[in-house]
């Protein structure tokens, strides 16, 4: 072989190399970056007591966590304006606002006008009430009014969804309450805003329900757990206050195994909640702090 063979052959060889090497890193690179929440949001429910005494400061305080979305629990008497002058002036965006099982009926067009004065893109309703949930057909009853909210928020260019607790995944006449919804329930007029934190209470497996109704689920909340509490059907709704709840990472939940399975889902919308931390503010600091650095 020719020296000008042998070195033309070498350069190939050591070039083929550095350009598998680069394509290896650059692909590991992408990988290593790519699975990760590009926008962590919270419940503004976490910070209500502070919100009461000072919502626009409390907003800023939020924004200047780290927090890019925010989903509301009320307004404290401001108009949708309002609301969203604050959002602006804060870089926040609020992908959803919460509304009560009562307010889906007549008021519900003032609901929607609220919501899209602020920019909403759901509305979604976080509770059915224990007296309500006494009725033996009230599974059935919520679904109709959730197909007609849905149809409603449709319209307006917005959409429907509902936010589980723990007494969903509880047997009632030997069917599973969150299996009714997501059956009697139309797809496109009604999603899931799955609570991993109360599906995992309730001993149930979110990622059962990722693999069987994929798409479902646009929005989380993302709180933790230290201990798996003795769950019952009825009672007033003081998990919240008896469960031993902890900030996200800080707990037992495995948060890279259900979001491994976000894109089935459908998971646009990570959102932070803790119902009663002891101090509101250090509690989602530290929650952003672990969700804005995982990677999966």
């Amino acid at each position: 072989m020719s020296l000008h063979a042998m070195n033309r052959r070498r350069f190939l060889e050591t070039a083929g190399t550095i350009t598998a090497a680069t394509l290896l890193t650059s692909r590991f690179g992408w990988a290593a970056t790519e699975h990760k929440i590009e926008k962590v949001g919270v419940q503004l429910y976490t910070v209500r007591d502070l919100m009461k005494d000072d919502f626009e400061g409390t907003i800023a305080k939020v924004a200047k966590i780290g927090y890019k979305e925010v989903e509301f629990a009320g307004y404290f008497g401001r108009t949708g304006q309002q609301v969203r002058a604050v959002l602006d002036k804060n870089g926040l965006s609020a992908p959803a606002t919460h509304v009560q099982y009562d307010e889906l009926d007549d008021k519900f067009p003032s609901v929607i006008e609220t919501s899209k004065a602020i920019g909403l893109k759901y509305i979604i309703c976080p509770w059915i009430p224990e007296d309500l949930r006494k009725s033996p057909d009230i599974w059935k009853q919520a679904s109709e009014k959730f197909n007609r909210a849905g149809e409603q928020t449709k319209k307006a260019g917005m959409q429907f969804g509902y936010h589980n607790h723990w007494f969903e995944f509880l047997p009632v006449d030997g069917k599973l309450p969150y299996d009714e919804l997501l059956k009697l329930c139309d797809a496109n007029l009604v999603k899931m805003e799955m609570d991993l934190c109360w599906i995992t209470a309730a001993g149930a497996d979110p990622l059962k329900y990722f693999n069987a109704y994929p798409g479902r689920f646009p929005l989380v909340h993302v709180k933790d757990l230290k201990t798996l509490p003795k769950i019952t059907a009825g009672g007033a709704q003081n998990y919240g206050d008896t469960v031993d709840l902890t900030e996200v990472g800080s707990g037992l939940i495995d948060w890279k195994k259900i979001f491994a399975q976000s894109d089935k889902a459908g998971i646009k919308h990570y959102i932070v909640e803790h119902d009663h931390p002891k101090q509101p503010l250090d509690s989602i600091q530290g929650s952003y702090e672990y969700l804005s650095k995982l990677r999966w």
